[in-house]
């Protein structure tokens, strides 16, 4: 695990708590997504990055922005992040925040990645193989790279199935 996710941890671990017992996991999602979709806008983290620009004007123009996006207790987190210098960090807290929405609900997020596209009919065999292989519910998201030549690719967490051509070529080419 990088050394931003583990600074990234303590913040998405106690941002879940608070998300649990309120119940409204939904609602962080949306507002962890929108945080970090804003911090990834270039002139905002030039500015977020430079250590010219006082922590109250960067408060006053994050909130701003958030304004009636976030609740409160977003904005509170938002303001922490500010006072700690971890703004940086938003995009790992709303990875490890979905990590642990999905165990929690039972869930794994799947990438499946694949040659050609699939019929209704395959994604749901995929799906059904998925399940039974991490005994949780899957959500599949499928793409195509046509570099894979065949087969497919599968990423879930921490874990890659490469059932493709060009991942078996490669293993055979490094067995020669």
């Amino acid at each position: 695990m990088s050394e931003l996710a583990t600074l990234a941890r303590p913040y998405a671990e106690a941002v879940f708590k608070r998300a649990k017992e309120t119940g409204n996991s939904e609602e962080w999602s949306d507002t962890l997504a929108f945080l970090t979709a804003i911090m990834q806008d270039e002139s905002l983290a030039a500015i977020v990055n430079n250590p010219r620009v006082d922590e109250d004007k960067l408060k006053a123009l994050l909130l701003d922005i958030c304004q009636d996006q976030t609740t409160e207790e977003a904005k509170n987190l938002l303001n922490l992040l500010i006072e700690n210098g971890r703004l940086n960090l938003v995009s790992h807290i709303a990875e490890l925040f979905e990590k642990y929405k999905a165990e929690d609900e039972g869930y794994v997020d799947v990438d499946v990645i694949t040659a050609y596209a699939l019929t209704k009919v395959e994604e749901k065999s995929f799906a059904t193989s998925l399940q039974k292989k991490f005994n949780k519910k899957v959500n599949i998201t499928a793409s195509i790279d046509k570099t894979l030549m065949g087969g497919f690719l599968v990423k879930a967490s921490d874990r890659v199935i490469d059932g493709s051509i060009s991942g078996q070529l490669q293993q055979l080419a490094k067995r020669i």
